[in-house]
């Protein structure tokens, strides 16, 4: 399998986002996707940079995607994404259905996020033969149905996993993390820039339940299928999907690089335990609710908890 390293969802200094990648340039992760996914008002990387760091990154050995924007709401959006699936350097990752109806006009081969509903094999292969490369399945699906997808799977289409990262939930036109400084959307002072990781939120109960990264909602344990290797192994899944954190993305990557690479993982879920923000789950992925988690055994076999 190999390992990808997800866009940065939260909004970074542009020195820390090239700082990031020029890390990423070295680390074990073979693909590497780029891209302001979230909000068009974090312009501190500008597109024009975006190309110049997958260039380099190309140079370094790595295969470089494009991702785009999530949710769209403006024509100058619009306009930017028909840009970026005219691109003849970069295959394109398309997070909702206009970037996918763009790559397919524009005759480019694509890739679609997690945030694109392929629910069944019929989707699948209707995409496959429009030009889709790659596909992401959504975080809320598990191994059942995977299992099914990968059995239906047309040929020549990879399938790439979401292995750790904070849960990408839900998108709203509201931004929240504005709303939560009773600022407005349109006069929101960058707020995103001070968090991050996001904004965490709890229950009445004092209970870790969210993440709010403007108009993005994320969950606020880190899905992470560490345990799960061998079995997304087994059903020929073809790419792991890391998604940046603030910190320790690097040392992440280096376990699941040991972890595919037949080292032992009941100490390496330890390890990476350490190094999530706030605790881990993997509820989705084994068919239950998506804040429980079920950690590994050395004999591989899962544990309740």
């Amino acid at each position: 399998m190999k390992l990808s390293l997800g866009p940065i969802q939260y909004f970074w200094e542009r020195q820390q986002v090239l700082d990031f990648y020029q890390q990423a340039a070295d680390c074990p992760a073979e693909i590497i996707y780029l891209g302001e996914v979230i909000c068009s008002k974090r312009r501190l990387v500008k597109p024009e940079d975006w190309y110049a760091i997958g260039n380099e990154l190309k140079q370094s050995g790595k295969e470089v995607v494009l991702s785009s924007l999530t949710l769209l709401e403006a024509a100058s959006e619009m306009s930017s994404l028909k840009k970026l699936c005219r691109n003849d350097s970069f295959m394109v990752e398309a997070n909702d259905i206009s970037a996918v109806h763009l790559s397919i006009t524009a005759g480019r081969s694509f890739v679609t996020g997690p945030s694109v509903n392929i629910y069944n094999s019929g989707s699948l292969s209707l995409l496959a033969d429009k030009g889709l490369k790659r596909w992401v399945l959504p975080v809320e699906l598990g191994l059942d149905t995977l299992k099914d997808m990968q059995t239906h799977r047309p040929e020549g289409v990879e399938t790439e996993v979401f292995a750790l990262g904070r849960l990408p939930l839900a998108y709203s036109a509201r931004c929240y993390t504005a709303r939560s400084h009773n600022l407005p959307k349109d006069d929101c002072h960058f707020k995103c820039i001070d968090y991050p990781d996001g904004t965490l939120l709890k229950t009445r109960e004092a209970q870790n339940f969210l993440i709010l990264n403007g108009v993005q909602t994320q969950s606020a344990l880190t899905h992470q299928v560490l345990d799960q290797l061998p079995e997304l192994e087994t059903l020929a899944v073809d790419v792991l999907r890391i998604s940046p954190q603030h910190r320790h993305t690097m040392k992440i990557v280096d376990i699941f690089d040991a972890g595919r690479n037949g080292a032992e993982l009941e100490p390496l879920g330890k390890e990476l335990l350490d190094l999530l923000p706030l605790g881990a789950c993997n509820g989705y992925l084994l068919e239950q609710a998506g804040m429980h988690f079920t950690p590994g055994t050395a004999d591989g076999t899962q544990q309740a908890v």
